[in-house]
């Protein structure tokens, strides 16, 4: 098989409740153990061509559900506006220390915008 498409370990624990057993337990074992196709195929009782069927078959499912659903991508815009906001925390506890409040407050009215557009956004974007 040709290089890894590393997404592929993310979208599967998205979406890997909606592949069929075999599927996610032979990508899982691909992608997040570093198996290779024979060493599955000893594991799992198939052929080396079942393998790979396998996860070619699962990877297709994976990569159209998220085309459809976006979740993957969705949860990565949500885990970088929490990391701001843990930076905007941060600063704002700086800032208090400080005792420079203005700054902490434009700081939070900016970020509960962020956070209301992304929730928004979450329920119309396709």
């Amino acid at each position: 098989m040709a290089d890894k498409d590393l997404r592929i370990s993310v979208l599967l624990d998205h979406y890997g409740a909606m592949l069929t057993d075999k599927q996610r337990e032979v990508i899982d074992l691909y992608y997040n153990d570093d198996l290779s196709l024979a060493e599955i195929a000893e594991q799992e009782g198939i052929t080396r061509q079942g393998v790979r069927d396998n996860i070619k078959r699962g990877e297709a499912q994976l990569l159209e559900m998220e085309q459809k659903l976006h979740a993957a991508r969705r949860f990565e815009r949500l885990a970088a506006l929490v990391s701001e906001a843990d930076e905007t925390l941060a600063a704002i506890e700086k800032d208090y220390a400080d005792r420079r409040r203005v700054s902490s407050v434009r700081q939070v009215k900016d970020l509960r915008q962020k956070l209301a557009q992304f929730i928004d956004d979450y329920f119309t974007e396709e």
